[in-house]
């Protein structure tokens, strides 16, 4: 399990174990938190297409998926 803290998402760097598309790495590009500051939203963009996806921060701690930093 990857240890990450909402407060540290923005901006941090992410391989994905399971490449499609030729995308592996991504960087967060935007979270959004409620007045509880839960994360509501968390946008990743993947470093060689540009593309962006949103997807659920919690996804991020498996480590069987993905691993922290680009690899």
């Amino acid at each position: 399990m990857n240890k990450i803290s909402p407060k540290a998402l923005l901006h941090s760097k992410w391989t994905h174990l399971q490449v499609s598309n030729k995308e592996k790495h991504f960087m967060v590009t935007l979270v959004k938190f409620d007045e509880n500051q839960n994360v509501i939203k968390c946008i990743i963009e993947a470093v060689f297409t540009n593309n962006e996806y949103t997807i659920d921060w919690r996804e991020l701690k498996s480590a069987d998926k993905w691993s922290i930093g680009w690899k």
